[in-house]
């Protein structure tokens, strides 16, 4: 039940940190690339993979609640793989195929890059 509760306020603390980094980067961002739902996504890649996988972060830094906390609360609320295929979708939709696939291929291949950077050079 102690993880649950752990899950629970991660998430809420994750949603309301995208929130803001959502907010915030839409006041500036106004072009057509989905920048701030990449941006959460990439941060949320290389922040999972150091605070679930890294061997000092992981392992001897956290215990098991603060890990599920983390990993499974904040960072399942922080990161939105939903809102990236809606805006992949929406991309193709609107005519801008080319912007909807370098989205995605840009997500998949630096997200991946940022989790092994983040286990492996830290």
């Amino acid at each position: 039940m102690i993880d649950a509760a752990a899950v629970g306020v991660g998430g809420f603390l994750g949603a309301v940190g995208r929130y803001l980094v959502v907010r915030i980067i839409s006041k500036i961002w106004k072009k057509d690339f989905p920048l701030a739902t990449f941006i959460v996504n990439m941060l949320g890649s290389f922040a999972l993979g150091l605070l679930v996988a890294h061997p000092y972060f992981a392992y001897q830094l956290m215990d098991g609640s603060a890990r599920v906390a983390i990993g499974v609360g904040f960072m399942g609320s922080f990161t939105t793989y939903s809102t990236f295929m809606y805006e992949s979708f929406m991309l193709g939709r609107r005519g801008k195929v080319r912007l909807g696939i370098g989205y995605v291929l840009a997500s998949i291949a630096i997200g991946l890059l940022l989790a092994w950077s983040s286990v492996y050079c830290f």
